[in-house]
């Protein structure tokens, strides 16, 4: 089983990363300024809520992560747990890839790919698949 991100050289990996990372840190520093995650018009941002009525798993991730630059753990892991995962990524990656270029290192390459083969292992994946369905089943109960 392979992905499109499976034939991606270190190079255009670490471009993808730094780049999804830093409309990440745009997307919070915009939310954190304006202290909302909906348009002025009320309208929330994930458009899988807006079609079906119904949050999916990440909704609340924002305010999750929002939440830890406050310190607020409870909040964080009330809103969705996915944010504590977003937030060490957030701090993690952009420091190991930078790592990696000023080193001319592989590491976070090497990773990447021992990281994918581990997730298409059927041991592994599918109990993620359930943590992920179970914490979208809490996102339905919270009303988010």
């Amino acid at each position: 089983m392979g992905t499109i991100l499976n034939s991606l050289s270190r190079n255009k990996l670490y471009i993808l990363l730094a780049v999804a990372c830093l409309v990440g840190y745009s997307w919070l520093f915009f939310n954190y300024r304006s202290g909302t995650e909906t348009n002025p018009d009320g309208s929330g941002v994930c458009i899988f809520k807006e079609v079906t009525h119904i949050p999916c798993p990440s909704c609340g991730s924002t305010r999750s992560a929002i939440s830890l630059l406050h310190g607020n753990m409870t909040d964080a892991l009330y809103w969705n747990p996915i944010g504590f995962l977003l937030g060490i990524i957030l701090v993690v990656v952009p420091l190991w890839l930078l790592f990696d270029v000023v080193f001319q290192k592989d590491s976070f390459f090497r990773f990447y790919k021992k990281s994918e083969a581990t997730l298409e292992q059927k041991k592994v994946a599918v109990p993620l698949i359930i943590l992920v369905l179970a914490n979208w089943i809490w996102n339905i109960f919270k009303a988010l």
